[in-house]
């Protein structure tokens, strides 16, 4: 893996708005691949378990016939989390302040999403 061009495009994310409080990159299974997140938090079970509601969510897209999921918010009272796909085998996951704009941030992370997966594809 290229550790450091995925941790330059997580800070890209994160300078796209002032809303991003953190970012970071795990394989399906939840382990962190790279990550820029506000310290104290537990980004390894945190990341597994993004993971596992990312794979829900899914798999509910799917059996209501809405297809394969493209994007995925969280809303909580201190601001939301936003994930997505970046390829087949990582996804991409944000923290936000809880005013996001999170159309917006969306479009980055779809931005950030395809820079990781061409970064992925080369260590293949």
């Amino acid at each position: 893996m290229h550790a450091t061009e995925l941790v330059a495009i997580l800070r890209e994310l994160n300078a796209s708005s002032p809303e991003i409080q953190g970012s970071w990159i795990s394989s399906k299974e939840g382990l962190i691949i790279a990550s820029l997140l506000p310290g104290g938090l537990e980004e390894d079970r945190g990341s597994a378990l993004a993971a596992a509601l990312l794979a829900r969510a899914d798999r509910t897209a799917k059996a209501l016939n809405r297809g394969h999921l493209e994007q995925f918010l969280l809303k909580g009272e201190t601001g939301c989390i936003l994930m997505m796909y970046a390829g087949d085998g990582a996804v991409l996951g944000v923290l936000t302040k809880p005013d996001a704009k999170v159309g917006l941030i969306f479009f980055d992370i779809e931005h950030s999403a395809q820079l990781v997966m061409r970064e992925l594809a080369k260590t293949a």
